[in-house]
Parts: structure tokens; sequence; C-alpha cells
């Protein structure tokens, strides 16, 4: 059988692109911190490096990890995922040093997640099983979170977050709706797993598509109750983008995607008289400038940012970010964009494209139903929120809140954003390789 192992396809190549590409992550990683030590003190020390430190020491034993027990892992998705977690650390440091440790804290622990996800389970059969008890224990969280939720900041009234009671470590807040996206999409996965004949079903007659239907709009409508009474609506409309997408892949039909639409125009309109937060927020869209100095003060000092950072940037450590309010979080895009210009702009938008395009990939060549639309909706709703957070900083759509994947602060979203890289990397592991 040896002599003919030859015939066989070797994964020694993608091995050598995964190890390049990371080695090249590694490098943009460490010079920027090195850059970022020299412009802020002039000198370089442990202060500066150790946070590069703890994130290439993750990276590299993941990878080591995922040569070794799952060598058919695709290897792009994970070098990606570690230059965008790494900008964020050296983003981090610069913008918000006091969160450095928390945000390294919880890249180390979200990429053991994710080889521990990739590794470990024989089989993902038990997300379907119990797809109804996952989804209502993240919606009991969110209603936990309606009644008990804090804000740790203390910055505004939003309340999206619980306390976690872990002993000996300080004040650990996790957020609910970050769960609750990835519940969804595994629902909504399996939901259409069962039934693959919807296909089948569109046209056949109105009471047979409501019949289908009805459970998922009652669970997502129910979800979207939730999220509207707790004003979050960054998380509400990535449930809408989501559903609506997922729903469209399964049937096919264009008027979901139209009446989709319509309805969110409706609810927009809806939610600007409704809610004093959305009218800020498409206010200070619409027209920023005659609040500059107030409530629009935020996007008008990211879009200033914008402008300041010009084609190549104002190097890092040299521009002034600290301007724009909660930068560390919502505006990580806006810091990006003036210290390292268009090109660092246009870096990030080629990380997040290329990592849709891995994770449709996966979707294309997943044989079964389930995995094709788990792919699918994981990808979609990485993507969906790095498209909605920048789209928002540039002005091009109202700003919604939510956080950059992998680069902005955020224990919550970084924890959940590695589970759902790690499902990725699981499903590519089960997939038959054909290089595109």
């Amino acid at each position: 059988m040896r002599s003919l192992s030859f015939l066989l396809p070797s994964d020694k190549p993608h091995g050598r692109s995964e190890l390049l590409l990371l080695l090249l992550a590694a490098l943009f990683v460490f010079s920027n911190a090195l850059a970022l030590g020299l412009a802020r003190d002039g000198r370089i020390d442990g202060s500066t490096l150790w946070g590069p430190l703890c994130w290439l020491a993750a990276q590299a034993t993941a990878v080591w990890l995922l040569r070794q027990y799952a060598p058919t892992h695709d290897p792009f998705l994970l070098p990606l995922i570690s230059l965008l977690t790494g900008w964020g650390i050296v983003l981090q440091d610069r913008l918000a040093p006091n969160f450095l440790v928390r945000q390294v804290a919880w890249v180390v622990l979200g990429t053991a997640v994710l080889v521990g996800i990739t590794l470990l389970p024989r089989n993902l059969r038990w997300l379907r099983r119990y797809r109804y008890t996952l989804l209502l224990l993240g919606i009991l969280l969110l209603v936990a979170t309606l009644l008990f939720g804090i804000n740790p900041t203390g910055v505004s009234i939003a309340r999206y977050w619980l306390r976690l009671p872990i002993p000996f470590l300080n004040p650990v807040y996790f957020q609910p709706s970050e769960l609750l996206k990835l519940l969804l999409v595994i629902f909504l996965a399996s939901y259409f797993d069962e039934r693959e004949a919807v296909g089948a079903l569109v046209g056949n007659g109105r009471l047979q598509r409501i019949s289908y239907l009805a459970p998922l709009l009652l669970m997502w409508g129910f979800c979207m109750v939730l999220l509207m009474w707790q004003r979050d609506l960054g998380a509400a409309t990535l449930f809408f983008i989501v559903f609506l997408s997922l729903v469209y892949l399964a049937t096919g039909d264009w008027r979901v995607v139209a009446g989709g639409v319509g309805l969110l125009l409706l609810a927009g309109i809806f939610a600007y008289f409704a809610f004093s937060l959305v009218t800020l927020r498409i206010d200070a869209w619409w027209n920023p400038w005659p609040d500059a100095d107030d409530r629009a003060f935020q996007i008008v000092q990211s879009l200033y940012a914008l402008a300041a950072g010009g084609i190549w940037g104002q190097g890092i450590g040299q521009g002034f970010p600290q301007y724009i309010p909660v930068v560390h979080s919502d505006f990580a895009f806006a810091a990006i964009a003036e210290e390292w210009g268009l090109i660092g702009s246009l870096g990030v938008v080629g990380c997040f494209a290329l990592l849709a395009h891995r994770g449709m990939r996966l979707a294309l060549l997943a044989e079964r139903p389930f995995r094709r639309y788990l792919a699918a909706g994981i990808t979609i709703l990485l993507s969906a929120q790095a498209f909605l957070i920048m789209a928002g900083v540039t002005k091009l759509l109202p700003l919604t809140g939510v956080t950059l994947p992998f680069v902005s602060y955020g224990g919550s979203s970084m924890l959940i954003s590695h589970v759902m890289a790690g499902l990725l990397l699981y499903l590519s592991t089960k997939t038959r390789q054909i290089h595109l």
C-alpha cells in the first residue's frame, strides 16, 4: 500500500502555505508592535512585545495541533483569523492599553476553543438533535439580560451584559446576544436540513409554504421582539440578515429577498419614530454636521480620522484616533483607517472577503445539507457583521453598534467568533478537498 501512496493527494503544499501565511502575519504584527513602542516611548521593551508573543505562541500551537491531528483542514482560515486577532492586539495596545490583558486573554482562550472544536467532536449530530433546547437556552439568557442585565462600562444606559459568577477572577461579563446569533444559525441549519424538500414546496400552494415557514417565523420573531425590547438593534439587524439569507438559500425564491427588504424598510421607519436611539443614529448618518459637537460627535470624528489617514496612513501611534469615543470597540476600523490609511483599510476588507470566500467554498463543497447551511450561515453572519460596522464607521449605512469580528475589543464577540471559526475548520476537515 505504501508504494501506491503517491496516488493520494498530498497536504504538504497546503501545510507550507499555512506556515508561510502565519509567518507573514507574525511579521506584520511584530513590525507594528515595534513601531508602536518606538512611537510611544522611543524604546522597545517587554511591555510592547508581551501581547504579540502570547498571540504568536497561541497561533503556533494551534497550527501545530491542526497539522498533526487534522491535516485536511482548510489552510487559509487560521492564518486569516490570526492576522486579524494579532492586528487587534496591537490596536488595543495603541487605543486602550488598560484593556490589553483582557484582549490577549480572550484571544488565547478563543484560539484554544477553536482548536478544541476542530479536533474533539466526532460529529455534529447533537447540534441537530438539541436545536430547540439550544435556542431556548439562548432566549432564556436574553430574557435574563432584560431582567438582570448590567453595563460594566457605565457609558450608556444599554444593559446587554450578564455578570458571570466565576470565583477567584475579576468580574467577567458575557453578552448573551452574541451566543444567540450562533444558536440561531445552528437552529436554521438543522431545520432546513430536515426539510431539504423546501424547493419542491415553493409554488405548490400558499398553505404548504406557510406551514413550512411558520415555526421559523415564530422563533425568529420571538428573538427579534426580545432584541428590539432590549434596544440591541445591531444584533437584531444581524438576525434579520442571516434569517433572510438562509431562507433564500433554501428556497431560491427572490420574492423572499424582496419581501424581506420591504419589511426591513418598514421596520426602520417604525423604529425611527419609536426609538430615540434609532432616530439619533439615522439623523447622524443622514447629516451629522448640525450636531457635530454633540450627538453626532462620534461619527464626525470617525470621518475626520478617515480623511486624516489618506492612502498610506499616519503611522501607528502617530494619529489621533483616541478623539473618537469608544474607538477600541465600535470604531476600531476608523483607527485602522487613520493610522494604516486606505491600504490598511483595504487589507481588512480583503481579509474578510477571503474569509467569506473560504466559508462559502466549504458550503458549496459540503456533502450534507446541515453542514452546507451551517457553513453558509456562519460565513454570512461574520461577513454581515464586518460589513455593517465598516459601513457604519464610513457613514455608508447608519451605525449599528456591532463589533468588528476578531479585531475590536469585546470578550463575548471574540469567543463566539472563534467558536464559529472552529466550526468552519471542523467542517473543512470533513469536506472533500478541491482546490479553488
